[in-house]
């Protein structure tokens, strides 16, 4: 039995598991542009974890009140 394709049939076989999504490069920016996108989505995780952390230690929605 030979198995000279099965490379190529596993590459094909993997892609249709996945869906076909990989990752776009291709979102139409500029290298700045995607960096002043990445940069504003970091500050404002970081602006949120930071309103969690002043919210109290009860940020994970546990309570122990009895």
């Amino acid at each position: 039995m030979t198995r000279g394709n099965q490379r190529e049939r596993d590459r094909e076989r993997a892609q249709a598991r996945s869906g076909g999504k990989g990752k776009n490069k291709d979102d139409g920016l500029t290298p700045e542009q995607r960096r002043e996108r990445d940069a504003k989505a970091l500050q404002e995780k970081a602006a949120k974890k930071a309103g969690q952390a002043a919210g109290g230690s009860d940020a994970g929605g546990k309570t122990n009140k009895k």
